[in-house]
């Protein structure tokens, strides 16, 4: 009992698992019914990767099971089921190269619990043969235009017109899908679904492609066609910054606002709901799928004006009035298959049995025969040459597309430039050199700063010469205390080879004096970091020498005075003695 309680607990957590999986995908956040749903069911598809399975070899998987000749009423219980699946992933596992090889019994565990809590809610355990097909042709991969055609071939009769009571039970079935990922509400069966696709009363294969795949599509399988669309979008990059979390690329769809100008949104923004600035989510936008260069929508335009391009291509084939006959590949196999294998080793043992039958008779044959039979069985050993020729030869054949398929799935340079991850460094790093480059403004900048506040302390220099010469009435060039302080040789360096101004030092300079031009023109290139270090000690050097002077200046001028007040005062000495003695003081 404990056992059995165990089992049955593990069940429900595989059956648990996928949509639990799916939940945490958060893709109910999507505003849009539709493609909430059909984000959904591409999950589903390739998280059980029936999107490595494409509808033909479905079809021919239906084929080796004995399904194409039941009825489709007809039940089939889980175990069957599961033995149909079973053959199914593992004939994709041979298809598959050995690096890309799938876990066969956890795509099988999770697809059957799927098709089980789908189609089989109630728990009777048994499903109709047309409800398995219809959920596996619907969910597998390839184009859309074959999978319309193999369920057409189901749904109608012989004479290649759709019966409507088969489309009816087709409808019941496929929208159970919406109502198992939850979306039940958005795209459930009802009686009317029926004449709101098809209001006509005969209705061919080319109508039946025509309402299915046209745009839009009836509003119960809207999902069908987005999902298709999906897939082949998820790779697709668009060199373009989304104008509401503007990330610099997007991947996916493209949306872009028909009235807002130059406002363009990526997928999950626009799933959201997300706006900013006057835009608004009532206004009308358009999906791309694509990127195209201005060049390109140019020479689109230019074709188009001159009436070089189709206008008004069908969305698909047209295809012949004749009766679409049941898509069931009795005569194709795979290069790989095992029955292919079995039928030519059959063939092999055949030819050589009846070799040998032939050998013994000829012993009994009279000597009139033995010639007849000798050219028999010459042309019966060629036969076999070019059977076991022909053998090998498509032996090499799978080979050599084994590896080739190999080399493609490898990673190339082309590839990687299209990395997302690539670019985005790449844009970080052009980032960074435009940050450098404008800080190396701003230095070059305070550089010329520094430069003309040099020029100024150079300049007060001067004037204070030019004051002492004036009042002690000598040259400004005769000092030697002036000499000393104004010769100050300044070595500018100039920025390495390596950075990338956007400035030269001639241009830093501008407005720049004579002077600080001359003390700054001499020396060797070198770092502009040393270069304002060596100007901050200059201006320095200048400072304490502009207030050495003053003090120097300061101090002549107390002794000059003291000088004179002592002459002063021996002079009214004199007078006052001389008077008192009446002889001259002098």
């Amino acid at each position: 009992m404990i056992e059995e309680g165990s089992k049955s607990s593990k069940s429900m957590v595989e059956k648990r698992q996928l949509f639990m999986e799916m939940r945490a995908q958060n893709f109910d956040v999507i505003r849009l019914s539709t493609y909430r749903t059909a984000c959904k069911l591409r999950f589903v598809q390739k998280r059980c990767n029936l999107h490595l399975v494409d509808v033909w070899n479905m079809i021919e998987a239906f084929r080796d099971n004995g399904l194409s000749t039941l009825d489709h009423n007809a039940e089939i219980n889980v175990s069957r089921l599961e033995t149909i699946l079973s053959s199914i992933f593992y004939q994709l596992n041979k298809r598959l190269p050995t690096t890309h090889q799938i876990n066969v019994e956890q795509s099988i565990g999770l697809l059957l619990n799927f098709i089980v809590a789908t189609y089989d809610s109630e728990g009777h355990g048994k499903l109709t043969v047309f409800a398995m097909k219809a959920m596996l042709a619907t969910m597998c991969g390839g184009k859309i235009l074959d999978k319309l055609r193999y369920v057409f071939s189901q749904i109608s009769d012989s004479n290649g017109v759709m019966v409507f009571a088969k489309f009816d039970q087709f409808l019941r079935e496929v929208l159970k899908l919406p109502t198992a990922v939850f979306e039940g509400p958005s795209f459930g069966y009802t009686e009317h679904s029926v004449r709101t696709c098809f209001p006509q009363q005969k209705i061919l294969l080319n109508t039946f492609l025509d309402v299915l795949m046209a745009d839009p599509p009836p509003q119960c399988l809207v999902w069908l066609p987005l999902m298709h669309r999906l897939a082949n979008v998820e790779n697709v990059f668009h060199p373009v910054e989304c104008s509401y979390c503007r990330s610099e690329s997007m991947m996916g769809f493209r949306y872009r606002c028909q009235q807002c100008h130059g406002y363009q949104l990526c997928q999950s923004c626009f799933w959201r709901g997300h706006a900013s600035g006057p835009h608004s989510n009532q206004h009308q936008m358009k999906e791309h799928s694509s990127w195209k260069s201005p060049a390109k929508k140019l020479s689109h335009a230019i074709s188009k004006s001159l009436g070089c391009m189709p206008i008004g291509e069908p969305p698909h084939p047209v295809f012949p009035e004749a009766a679409e006959r049941p898509q069931d590949l009795a005569h194709t196999t795979t290069l790989e298959s095992p029955s292919r294998l079995d039928e030519e080793h059959r063939l092999i043992a055949r030819y050589a049995a009846r070799l040998a039958a032939e050998a013994s008779n000829s012993s009994q044959c009279p000597p009139s025969d033995l010639s007849f039979n000798f050219d028999a069985n010459k042309q019966q050993r060629q036969l076999i040459a070019e059977l076991e020729n022909k053998n090998r030869e498509i032996l090499q054949e799978i080979q050599r597309l084994r590896l080739e398929h190999e080399q493609a799935s490898q990673p190339t340079p082309e590839k990687a430039q299209q990395n997302p991850t690539l670019l985005a460094e790449l844009r970080l790093l052009r980032h960074r050199k435009d940050e450098l480059e404008r800080r190396m403004s701003a230095l070059q900048e305070s550089r010329r700063e520094l430069m003309v506040q040099l020029e100024g302390l150079m300049r007060l220099l001067k004037d204070e010469e030019q004051k002492q010469a004036a009042q002690t009435g000598t040259s400004p060039h005769s000092s030697p205390s002036h000499s000393a302080s104004c010769t100050m040789p300044m070595p500018i360096r100039s920025t390495s080879a390596g950075s990338t101004p956007t400035h030269t030092p001639q241009d830093c300079l501008a407005g720049v004096g004579d002077d600080v031009l001359d003390a700054f023109s001499q020396g060797v290139p070198r770092n502009l970091r040393n270069d304002l270090l060596v100007a901050a000690d200059s201006i320095t050097n200048t400072m304490s020498s502009l207030v050495k002077e003053l003090h120097s200046v300061d101090d002549g001028l107390e002794e000059e005075e003291e000088n004179m007040r002592n002459g002063r005062e021996k002079m009214s000495s004199l007078k006052h003695s001389g008077k008192r003695h009446s002889t001259p003081s002098l």
